[in-house]
């Protein structure tokens, strides 16, 4: 067995392809990070080793419209312009039809694997309406989706319920999207910009996206005309990159915040929707809160990770009808 020593500042680390242990000088504590096992099958990628993980929280929190759920508990969702399957039982992860190349590229980031959610629990457990949150949505991670598909998503969402939402982009992506094929089925990959270059609202209109149609059009063409820049989203300010998405018909405060946060890795980012603005107006402030008295809320209350904080309280609001 081979070990590595490293020395990172004040701290030194020591670690194999299985563990690594951490040292740091400045609280004199050291700490196992068991690192995950990864395995390629005939079918697919085999991780070990992996927790704070569920499917059906992570893929029904209402952060992505691509997933559904198989009878065996499963879920088969498109990302990457791939089909594939996900399951998870006793801290083991299967993917099916992605290679390990496709995993390190794509999929590691997109289920958030190298994030600590045991460390991101312990921050945002300020009091004891979220800790109920946490065990009630203990398998929700943040997916890090394609940037353009969640823009476009969520601008469909705007006044929208999950089912149609789930629809219309459905029907955008056969529109537009390539086909493709997995276990005897058809899919479509959600279309790239360069796809959906030469769009008119007219043409939106079998999609039955209403007044939304024209806020596609329009992020398409601000897009293609650099008005906005995706790429640059990561490297901004969570603000300047807020600014920036506003710049977009259709896209306000809790479109450009579920962006940031679903695509742009802004995990401060705090949506709020009408379930999240009820679920705070009444266990934490009053029901005259204003957006932006929430906003400041959140920010203030739950620091760094107000986002993750959202994802458990709205999973946990909208499944138990709070604030009602």
């Amino acid at each position: 067995m081979v070990y590595v020593i490293a020395s990172l500042k004040s701290n030194f680390v020591i670690y194999n392809n299985n563990f690594m242990l951490i040292y740091e000088e400045k609280s004199d504590k050291m700490f196992l990070v068991i690192k995950m096992k990864v395995k390629e099958t005939n079918e697919g990628i085999i991780v070990s080793e992996v927790s704070d993980f569920e499917p059906s929280h992570t893929f029904l929190c209402g952060q992505c419209f691509r997933w559904d759920e198989e009878k065996d508990g499963s879920f088969t969702g498109i990302a990457f312009s791939k089909p594939v399957n996900i399951s998870y039982s006793e801290n083991v992860l299967t993917i099916k039809n992605i290679n390990l190349e496709e995993f390190e590229k794509y999929w590691r980031h997109y289920l958030d694997l190298d994030t600590d959610y045991k460390e991101i629990k312990k921050a945002v457990s300020v009091d004891e309406n979220v800790k109920s949150a946490i065990e009630f949505g203990w398998g929700i991670r943040i997916l890090n989706q394609e940037i353009f598909e969640c823009l476009i998503s969520f601008i469909i969402s705007t006044q929208n319920q999950i089912p149609r939402i789930k629809k219309i982009v459905a029907a955008l992506s056969e529109l537009y999207g390539k086909k493709l094929e997995y276990n005897g089925k058809t899919y479509y990959a959600f279309p790239t910009l360069e796809e959906m270059k030469d769009i008119k609202e007219d043409d939106l209109i079998p999609l039955k996206a209403g007044y939304r149609a024209g806020y596609i059009v329009d992020a398409v063409q601000k897009l293609l005309r650099g008005d906005v820049n995706l790429s640059e989203l990561k490297n901004l300010s969570y603000a300047d990159a807020k600014a920036e998405l506003m710049k977009i018909r259709g896209v306000g405060p809790k479109v450009a915040d579920c962006v940031l946060l679903f695509s742009a890795e802004k995990k401060e980012s705090f949506p709020i929707d009408v379930w999240v603005k009820r679920t705070v107006q009444t266990l934490y402030l009053n029901e005259k809160a204003t957006q932006k008295q929430i906003e400041s809320f959140a920010t203030e209350y739950f620091g760094k990770y107000a986002g993750v904080a959202q994802q458990y309280l709205f999973y946990y609001s909208r499944e138990n009808n709070l604030g009602k």
